[in-house]
C-alpha cells in the first residue's frame, strides 16, 4: 500500500511537471509584446529593439516593441503589471522603475511584488560635464567654484531623473548648493551647455560622448568603475578623488509578476545568448555602454539595491509627483 501510494504521488508531481516543462519549451506560440516606457529613438526604445530583433529570428515568432511613454514610465508599468504572466508582455524599462517607485506618492502598481526581473542587460554610466566656459578643468576645481558661488546651477533631463539625483547625490556628499534647471530630455540640455546657459550637468555618455570628443562640452568625472573606451583620458569619480562615487542608467527586461521561474529562465538564457555576441557588444559600445547579462537573481538584488539608492536620493533632493 505504502508503494503505491508513493508511485501515485510521483506520478502526479510528473503530470504536473511535464505540461509545465512542454509549456516553456513551446513558447512562443505566437507573437511577443515587448512595451517600453519611451517614445522611438531613445537609448531603451534602442536596445529594446536590438533585442527584440535577434528574439524573433531566435524564436521564430514576431517581438514587437510597443512604445507607452507618459507619466514617467507609469502608463508602460501599470500595462505590464496587469498583464498575463504567460511571457506574452515583456517590459524594457531603466532606472526610473525604482526611482519612480519612491518618488511617486502613489502608483498603480507594486514596483517590487507585480514585476518578474528576468535580466539587466545592460548599463550606460553617467558622465559629470560643464560648459567650456566654466574656468575649471577637474574635480577639486569643480567643487571649489561651486562652493565658491552657492548660486550655482545644474541642469537635468527633468525632475526625479537619474542626472536629476545623481546631482542631488554629488551635492549632498560636497556640501553644495545648487539650484537644479530641468529640461525637457539631452537635446535641450545639451544645446544650453554648448552656449553656456547652464553650467554643469550629469548626462549619460551615450548622449554626451559625441559633443565630448568633438570639444563642445568638457568631461570632469565618469560616475563609472572604470574608464572607457572613446573617452579613455577622462577619469572615473574615484580616480579624480570621489572614491565608490557611480551612477548609470541601466536597461532590464521584465515580465510580469505572476511569470513562472521555468519560463523565466529561459527567457534569461535565450537573452543572455544574444547579448554576448560581438555585435551587440559592438553596437553597446558605440553607445557608451556596456553588456550587464544578469541573472534573474542577480537582478532582483540589484532591483532592491536600486530602490534603497534612488530613494535616498530623493529624500535629498525633496522632491516628490503626486
Amino acid at each position: 500500500m505504502m508503494q503505491r501510494r508513493t508511485a501515485a504521488r510521483a506520478l502526479l508531481a510528473l503530470t504536473v511537471a511535464v505540461p509545465m516543462l512542454a509549456g516553456a519549451q513551446a513558447y512562443p506560440a505566437k507573437a511577443v509584446t515587448l512595451v517600453v516606457p519611451y517614445p522611438a529613438g531613445g537609448a531603451t526604445d534602442v536596445i529594446a529593439r536590438m533585442v527584440a530583433d535577434k528574439l524573433s529570428t531566435k524564436w521564430g515568432q514576431p517581438v514587437v516593441v510597443s512604445n507607452k511613454p507618459g507619466a514617467g514610465t507609469l502608463v508602460a508599468a501599470e500595462q505590464v503589471a496587469r498583464a498575463a504572466g504567460d511571457g506574452y508582455t515583456l517590459y524594457m524599462t531603466t532606472a526610473a522603475h525604482t526611482i519612480s517607485a519612491n518618488l511617486y506618492k502613489k502608483i498603480p502598481y507594486d514596483a517590487v511584488k507585480d514585476f518578474t526581473p528576468i535580466t539587466l542587460t545592460s548599463t550606460i554610466p553617467l558622465v559629470l560635464v560643464t560648459a567650456n566656459s566654466l574656468p575649471v578643468n577637474t574635480l577639486p576645481e569643480l567643487i571649489a567654484r561651486a562652493k565658491a558661488d552657492p548660486g550655482m546651477t545644474f541642469a537635468s533631463t527633468g525632475n526625479g531623473t537619474p542626472q536629476h539625483l545623481t546631482m542631488e547625490l554629488f551635492k549632498a556628499r560636497n556640501g553644495l548648493n545648487l539650484t537644479h534647471v530641468p529640461y525637457k530630455g539631452d537635446a535641450p540640455m545639451i544645446t544650453d551647455l554648448i552656449g553656456g546657459q547652464v553650467p554643469m550637468a550629469f548626462v549619460t555618455l551615450s548622449a554626451a560622448m559625441p559633443y565630448i570628443k568633438s570639444g563642445k562640452i568638457k568631461a570632469i568625472a565618469l560616475a563609472h568603475d572604470k574608464r572607457v573606451d572613446g573617452i579613455a583620458a577622462v577619469p572615473t569619480f574615484t580616480e579624480a578623488g570621489m572614491p565608490g562615487f557611480v551612477s548609470a542608467t541601466w536597461f532590464g527586461l521584465f515580465g510580469p509578476g505572476t511569470l513562472p521561474a521555468d519560463l523565466t529562465n529561459r527567457i534569461y538564457r535565450d537573452v543572455a545568448q544574444i547579448v554576448a555576441v560581438p555585435e551587440f557588444t559592438a553596437k553597446l559600445k558605440d553607445m557608451g555602454g556596456v553588456v550587464d547579462n544578469s541573472t534573474p537573481q542577480a537582478f532582483q538584488a540589484h532591483i532592491q539595491a536600486e530602490l534603497k539608492r534612488w530613494g535616498e536620493a530623493v529624500k535629498a533632493s525633496g522632491a516628490q509627483v503626486d
